[in-house]
């Protein structure tokens, strides 16, 4: 790796290029488009709203971590670069000779630089391809005559951490958040932090068919990693070599990145709901707990597969296991238009709470929160963790159905059922009748998965080859 000098800093983030000779199914910039005509909806008459692109986070010394734009941003712009700001006025504004409703903000091209990172849109290409009618050099930011002082309120949102001053840079985030703060500092009791959030989570709930599409594909990406991930697992492996072939799936099925840091937690790490250290050896008498979600062009699946290391469920994990599989057929049914958001988890815990009992596990209902302390759904999208309102289910909504018993070594029960933990997680799509499992091609029940484990898998020999 070149080592870029102090003087040489450049911006890290480049955009994917349109070409087809790269990736031909982005969400087309009619999408963008569309996204904040639906926010303009959402606002109140003579407000303005404010969106900041995500900034380039820094690793260690003079190495960042590759960049990852905002969702919202992304959702409202299609731009995957930094130093950066969408502006939507709910009502058309007078600019000189211009009448616009929207203005975007983005970096100038720079040959030198991009000598080290990679070509940029710049002002005209983010003009033509991403269908704005007015875009500026970041730079004009801070002299940008906005008259902030005519509008009812302002929205924007909290400030994203890890935000850097480029003193050379008059046009990064540091920079055009500086002047914000400037332009506002007499008007400050009309900037609202927090409003533009509800609406962005009403917006990003309900998936359009573009979206469904690049989740889908996420999630048979996902699907195709734990289908190998069965195949391959053998006693003696580690969670590391797990991960990795998990991994190697996402990329070689197009995936650009993971959604979240992969969970492969075997034996007593079975039990930490988001362990992704990922160092131990597995051993025959291992569960191993596999949280994954491959991140294609943003939008991120999240499915969970509970797998014996050795290929056979043990008498203890088969009973808990069933349990858990019961409470997540009992939630599907939930899973239905007009029913509350948190229906599927409220049947869930029922089903455990009972099953618990019932191996005495626990001794009173209560107790089950000691096994059993996660919701069972979220919503799935841009974000593993996606915004939404949590009112009733709609016909759009992504959700996951993720119920879980987890039972660490020293706890009050039979010893014989410690380090087991179980989580077995779907996507779930709302229908107008009802719901479809998205991540149903991976086998869920406990024959299903030891057939499944008993065939060759891929990587089964990998360091005999």
């Amino acid at each position: 790796m070149l080592k870029i000098h102090a003087q040489d800093a450049v911006p890290k983030p480049v955009n994917i290029i349109r070409h087809s000779d790269y990736d031909n199914d982005l969400l087309p910039a009619s999408f963008h488009k569309q996204r904040r005509e639906e926010l303009r909806k959402l606002l109140p008459a003579n407000t303005v709203a404010l969106i900041f692109a995500a900034p380039v986070r820094n690793r260690s010394n003079d190495v960042d971590y590759e960049y990852h734009q905002s969702p919202d941003f992304y959702y409202l712009t299609g731009l995957l670069e930094t130093d950066a700001v969408v502006v939507i006025y709910k009502e058309p504004q007078k600019f000189g000779d211009k009448v616009v409703n929207e203005l975007l903000f983005v970096q100038e091209r720079n040959p030198d630089q991009e000598i080290w990172t990679g070509k940029i849109l710049g002002t005209d290409r983010a003009k033509n391809e991403l269908l704005f009618e007015y875009v500026l050099p970041n730079k004009q930011f801070a002299d940008f005559v906005f008259d902030f002082y005519k509008f009812d309120k302002i929205f924007i949102q909290p400030r994203h951490n890890d935000i850097r001053d480029d003193k050379h840079n008059r046009g990064d985030l540091f920079s055009m958040m500086k002047h914000f703060d400037l332009m506002t500092d007499t008007i400050s009791k009309k900037v609202n932090k927090f409003k533009l959030n509800d609406f962005m989570a009403r917006l990003r709930q309900i998936k359009t068919e573009e979206e469904i599409v690049l989740l889908k594909k996420a999630i048979e990406i996902t699907c195709r990693s734990l289908l190998e991930l069965a195949r391959s697992l053998r006693p003696g492996m580690t969670e590391y070599q797990a991960e990795a072939i998990v991994q190697y799936v996402f990329h070689h099925h197009g995936a650009e990145h993971e959604g979240y840091p992969s969970i492969l937690g075997g034996g007593e790490n079975s039990c930490v709901l988001h362990y992704s250290t990922n160092r131990k050896k597995l051993y025959s008498k291992d569960l191993l707990v596999a949280d994954v979600g491959a991140e294609y062009h943003g939008y991120t699946a999240d499915v969970t597969r509970t797998l014996p290391t050795d290929g056979k469920f043990s008498a203890e994990e088969a009973a808990i296991y069933r349990i858990v599989y019961n409470a997540q057929e009992a939630a599907f049914t939930r899973c239905k238009p007009g029913n509350k958001f948190y229906a599927p988890h409220d049947t869930a815990y029922k089903v455990i709470t009972d099953g618990l009992l019932k191996l005495g596990i626990i001794k009173k209902p209560e107790d089950v929160r000691k096994y059993f302390m996660h919701g069972t759904s979220h919503y799935l999208g841009l974000d593993v963790h996606d915004p939404g309102t949590y009112g009733p289910l709609s016909p759009g909504n992504v959700i996951t159905v993720e119920p879980g018993i987890y039972i660490p070594e020293g706890s009050d029960c039979d010893p014989k059922w410690w380090n087991i933990g179980i989580r077995i997680e779907d996507d779930i799509l709302i229908t107008p009748t009802g719901y479809v499992n998205l991540s149903a091609c991976v086998p869920r029940t406990i024959e299903e998965i030891e057939k499944l484990m008993s065939e060759q898998g891929f990587f089964e020999n990998y360091d005999k080859k």
